[in-house]
């Protein structure tokens, strides 16, 4: 049984742009939400993070009811710290800890979304009914998760997890989120639940810059498990870091204008029947 990573929000901050971009182009998908009693939007943001795309939701539904919730509490302090309260056109942003392989709808919700959040989740399609019954009539679930778990930069990380070295220690740690579908699949599952349906798929070219890019990207997402695992040795959390580096340079090498980092992202936008 593996302990939950311990996540650090500044890291994962630190590529801010590109981790928002993949949401504001879910958010550009969102239908208009139902509102024909004329009462502010009720939003649920799955895996909220720092809160700093949460916000986001404010701007598109500046009266609404927004409640983030994520199982950090590193996440949930630096979201409460920084977003929480009443938004700019007169809505309400708070946050609350759940965990999105167990949350229900506790009332109804006009839109659920869930941003780069439900890899983490094993069997996540499994709460797509209770979430979907969750919803208002003409409601949404919409979601985005990354489609990247074969680039070199995880499947060099799941490797190197599995050497001699490492094995005993870290184990699948390098291989354990790997829960997401194709987009057909995540089609099939929610039209089965007599949703209109929008599944696509996204591959960003990043352009990262700075020494070791790559490894830096990795450090806010991917490699938090390890990290948590290594956490009270450090010198074999900087042998493992300098190995994993040496690979990540070869498989990534810097250009004239940076380092190219290609991420395919996998979006998926259903609307309940009214």
């Amino acid at each position: 049984m593996h302990s939950a990573p311990t996540w650090d929000p500044h890291q994962y901050l630190r590529h801010s742009g590109h981790r928002t971009r993949p949401f504001l182009d879910l958010l550009a998908r969102i239908p208009d939400l139902p509102r024909g009693d004329g009462r502010p939007a009720r939003i649920a943001d799955v895996g909220c993070g720092p809160g700093n795309v949460t916000t986001l939701l404010a701007d598109r539904w500046p009266d609404a009811h927004i409640t983030g919730f994520d199982l950090s509490p590193e996440m949930l302090a630096l979201a409460e710290k920084d977003h929480a309260g009443t938004t700019a056109g007169g809505g309400w942003l708070d946050f609350r800890p759940a965990d999105a392989a167990h949350w229900i709808p506790e009332e109804p919700y006009d839109l659920i979304v869930s941003n780069a959040a439900l890899q983490w989740v094993p069997n996540h399609p499994e709460s797509f009914p209770r979430w979907i019954d969750g919803l208002t009539p003409g409601g949404t679930l919409a979601f985005q998760v990354p489609g990247n778990f074969t680039s070199p930069s995880h499947a060099l990380l799941g490797e190197l997890c599995d050497t001699p070295q490492w094995r005993s220690r870290l184990g699948d740690h390098g291989r354990r989120f790997v829960h997401i579908l194709e987009p057909a699949d995540y089609l099939a599952r929610l039209a089965d639940l007599g949703c209109e349906a929008d599944t696509w798929e996204t591959t960003y070219f990043q352009l990262l810059a700075g020494e070791d890019p790559v490894l830096d990207w990795v450090k806010g997402t991917a490699l938090r498990p390890v990290l948590t695992e290594l956490a009270d040795d450090a010198n074999a959390t900087h042998e493992f870091l300098a190995q994993y580096r040496d690979l990540l340079r070869k498989a990534y090498p810097p250009g004239p204008h940076g380092t190219v980092f290609p991420f395919r992202r996998i979006f998926a936008v259903a609307r309940k029947a009214l």
